[in-house]
């Protein structure tokens, strides 16, 4: 092997593998120091964008299980109204009993007939309570208006209910949906006398027309009075119509509370789903700290070792200057 002074080929290999290892050594310090695999583009250009496409989804994912959390609490607001509202039924049918006992007077009477037309003011207040704005109950079949609601409808080929969607998927409008019926608490509360198993879209004029047999509506009551005006007396009705009164309002939370059972059990899918994307999403992006530490370990040695050598390199013109001595 000849001696040169302008080339020395030894320095020159040294000082290559030195610095592909101190690259090596940075890129595994810089991968535990952050926990991740790919910490560039370069490291694996396709997992990235696997990775990117996961996180998408599973931060869609988050938003869509907010928003199924907001519809679970929607529907607890509102089976709570129609608990309240069950109390007050409850109580019209006890002073429609009371006021059919011989032992009363008309005075005493007139006293229960008042207390069943504040009821029945209070059933209109709470009919009209929001959740953030949006009406827990409604009396038409869009959010917008349209046309009137009508509670347990028998025209099965011309839907008049409420119905609203809660997504339930990270893939927004084009993946499954929740439908959610929003209780038609006015509907039900609104009865026909004369077939008591039938229930109208309510009106305030309904209880005005029922007194008025010339008018369309002769035969509708609504327990629901947005003023005194709009009231009914004790008189007016059967015990017939309070029981359905009830047997609606009990219809009305069977359908809240399986709307919410359906709800908790999308949520709990969703919560799965969500854990399944982290974990795929781990694999492709998260570092393996047993093999990177190993490799921490292998380079780190390796560019001390190169730095070894590329100072023993570097002293071998020493011998050309023993020679030219």
């Amino acid at each position: 092997m000849p001696i040169t002074i302008n080339t020395n080929a030894s320095a020159n290999y040294a000082s290559f593998h030195l610095g592909r290892n101190q690259s090596a050594l940075q890129k595994s310090l810089t991968r535990l120091s952050s926990g991740s695999r790919i910490t560039q583009p370069i490291d694996d250009a396709g997992g990235l964008a696997v990775s990117l496409k996961l996180q998408s989804a599973i931060t869609r994912l988050d938003g869509a299980q907010k928003n199924v959390q907001n519809a679970i609490s929607f529907l607890e607001v509102q089976d709570g109204v129609l608990e309240s509202a069950g109390k007050i039924m409850n109580r019209m049918i006890e002073l429609k009993g009371l006021s059919t006992d011989v032992m009363k007077n008309s005075s005493d009477n007139a006293n229960y007939n008042r207390e069943f037309k504040d009821l029945q003011q209070q059933l209109f207040d709470m009919g009209a309570l929001k959740f953030n704005g949006i009406s827990l109950f409604a009396t038409t079949t869009t959010r917008d208006g349209g046309t009137d609601a009508v509670f347990n409808n028998l025209d099965q080929d011309l839907a008049l209910d409420n119905t609203v969607d809660v997504i339930v998927s990270s893939e927004g409008n084009a993946g499954p949906k929740v439908s959610v019926n929003k209780s038609l608490l006015f509907s039900a509360l609104t009865i026909q006398t004369g077939d008591v198993s039938v229930s109208a879209a309510y009106s305030g004029t309904l209880n005005n027309s029922m007194r008025n047999q010339g008018e369309s509506n002769a035969g509708t009551m609504t327990f629901i009075a947005e003023d005194a005006e709009s009231t009914i007396n004790l008189s007016d009705l059967s015990v017939g119509v309070f029981t359905q009164a009830v047997q609606n309002l009990a219809t009305l939370r069977a359908d809240n509370g399986a709307s919410m059972s359906r709800l908790r059990f999308a949520s709990d899918e969703m919560a799965r789903q969500q854990s399944n994307l982290e974990a795929a999403n781990g694999r492709i992006i998260d570092v393996d700290i047993a093999a990177e530490s190993t490799r921490l370990a292998k380079y780190n040695v390796l560019v001390q070792a190169s730095a070894s050598m590329l100072a023993q390199a570097n002293t071998q013109p020493d011998i050309a200057l023993m020679l030219l001595r």
